[in-house]
């Protein structure tokens, strides 16, 4: 088993419902030979330093986190893993790489505990192999009808539009899509225009 991460100590200390589910995941990753790191405040395992074949040293393999009704763990390039036994789940349609294993007790990871470590092997396996999700282009993703009509009335907001990258446009598409209220997506669309004048990403 690799070493705990003291750095991440707090999260399992302050887990709350999901204690013992999150500390069965942990021991099952760490015997994996994952290296345990904090990121975006969750528990997240990459590929240990010392491996061999530098490209794929550090990069992401799975990450532990909780909601209300269930905890999971997450395969950054789930898309890709065979899934022999149907236990990978998609978010949303929008989520194009990762997936979730879901669980809602101590029982059913432990249960699944040969499963997982095999899927986590799998997906060093991924990313040694240099494998990466295709993702869909920003064309593909559907402009809300609401925003578009703001692109249509405001050539200087559609031209700062069309400046973004194509990573910061498909973050905006899909978080202007998300609300099924139309005066929730146009409440969402007004309060970002300022940050896509400023060439801004959603998250900058």
């Amino acid at each position: 088993m690799n070493k705990i991460n003291p750095n991440v100590d707090f999260f399992f200390s302050k887990a709350g419902k999901w204690h013992k589910e999150y500390e069965q995941l942990r021991r099952i990753i760490l015997d994996c030979g994952l290296t345990e790191e904090l990121k975006w405040g969750q528990p997240c395992y990459t590929c240990p330093t010392g491996s061999s074949g530098r490209a794929f040293q550090k990069k992401n393999i799975v990450l532990i986190h909780g909601f209300k009704e269930y905890c999971a763990l997450l395969f950054f390039k789930g898309a890709l893993l065979q899934d022999a036994k149907g236990i990978l789940i998609q978010q949303t349609e929008n989520v194009q790489s990762a997936r979730q294993v879901r669980f809602t007790n101590v029982q059913e990871i432990v249960k699944l505990a040969p499963t997982l470590k095999a899927y986590v092997y799998e997906a060093i396996e991924v990313e040694k192999a240099g494998l990466k999700v295709t993702l869909k282009k920003t064309a593909e993703y559907k402009v809300p009808e609401e925003f578009q009509n703001k692109l249509n009335k405001t050539p200087a907001l559609k031209k700062a539009f069309e400046a973004l990258t194509p990573g910061r446009q498909r973050a905006y598409l899909f978080y202007f899509s998300q609300p099924k209220q139309s005066k929730t997506r146009e409440s969402r669309i007004e309060k970002c225009i300022p940050k896509i004048n400023n060439g801004k990403g959603l998250n900058d």
